[in-house]
């Protein structure tokens, strides 16, 4: 019986666990680059059922070996600075990590005529602004990023388009909206709510939570349906073509933040706006169309957001828990 052999990069991150998890689930054989210093912690329990491989994505001879030992027949790149704050400070090493990693894969898989199906990674950040009458977002919008790991998304995706047209590589780009549930990175919104939440209910600290703009709306997805997707997409996506994955709804960031205080045990917590947490522009409203990758490959999220909050905040309470006192 053919097995597929699916590599992940940045397989020890929030969407790189997951997506290693429904891999196994469905039967594949899963081989993932991961940096040395990587930390493990989201894999580890599922280690021992997996292929790991050091490698340094900046160095193409590293990429090279990567790609002769896993003999992939998918390949999903998640590796990435995917901090959108954190590209106002080191803009040049998110481009340069963000776009030459990608391209030192499509060079060693065109060197080694790879024929893997790839998975591009884009994100709804770079449509960037987006006009009222522009709504709901297509893959038609025009791209307008607003921000430098936006315009590297936008590089990554161009890029994964050229590469198919000029040498017939099988690449499907995915421009995910945003996505969140357990092992969510507490660096973002929901899940820094959700961590100062978990915190103050184990009387860590004073029961007010630190925000920044909450007015922004986006479009929120689970990250299960998430993963789920992208291997939708390397299965039965149209090579070179570009697909959102969405739910169609957008939540406030003020929104989400009133839920997951409302699933809280405390009887107040007090909202302080924090000026350090503003960035210098941002996206005021990101609403997705997923009518493209539902019609043409039959993906729609099933998991509703309020389960998916729900299910983080109880992992922020887990881990918690188990810190030493």
């Amino acid at each position: 019986m053919f097995r597929v052999r699916i590599l992940i990069t940045g397989i020890t991150g929030f969407v790189g666990s997951h997506l290693t998890e429904f891999a196994l689930a469905r039967g594949a054989a899963v081989i993932g680059a991961l940096r040395w210093r990587s930390k493990t912690e989201h894999i580890e329990r599922i280690r021992d059922q997996l292929t790991l491989v050091e490698s340094d994505l900046r160095d193409i001879l590293s990429v090279r070996t990567v790609l002769e030992q896993a003999q992939p027949d998918y390949i999903i790149h998640l590796a990435a600075q995917s901090f959108v704050a954190a590209s106002w400070q080191t803009p040049g090493e998110t481009f340069h990590t963000n776009v030459n990693c990608q391209v030192n894969l499509f060079e060693a898989m065109r060197q080694l005529k790879s024929s893997a199906r790839f998975l591009v990674i884009g994100s709804s950040e770079e449509y960037g602004l987006v006009h009222p009458n522009e709504l709901p977002i297509r893959e038609t919008n025009p791209l307008r990023p607003l921000s430098p790991y936006a315009v590297s998304k936008v590089t990554q995706d161009l890029m994964g388009y050229q590469y198919y047209k000029s040498y017939g590589m099988h690449i499907v780009r995915a421009r995910a909206f945003n996505h969140t549930g357990p092992r969510r990175g507490e660096t973002f919104s929901e899940s820094n709510f959700a961590r100062q939440i978990a915190e103050m209910e184990a009387g860590l600290r004073e029961p007010v939570v630190h925000v920044g703009d909450l007015n922004p709306t986006r479009d929120f997805s689970d990250v299960r349906d998430i993963v789920r997707g992208y291997w939708m997409l390397l299965e039965r996506g149209t090579p070179g073509d570009v697909y959102n994955l969405c739910s169609g709804v957008d939540w406030s960031i003020e929104r989400v933040l009133k839920f997951l205080i409302g699933k809280s045990t405390l009887p107040r917590i007090e909202i302080r706006h924090d000026p350090a947490r503003l960035r210098p522009s941002d996206v005021p409203i990101l609403r997705g169309s997923r009518e493209k990758i539902e019609t043409e490959v039959g993906w729609r999220g099933t998991i509703p957001l309020e389960q998916t909050l729900t299910d983080l905040l109880e992992y922020w309470r887990q881990r918690i828990a188990a810190r030493p006192r």
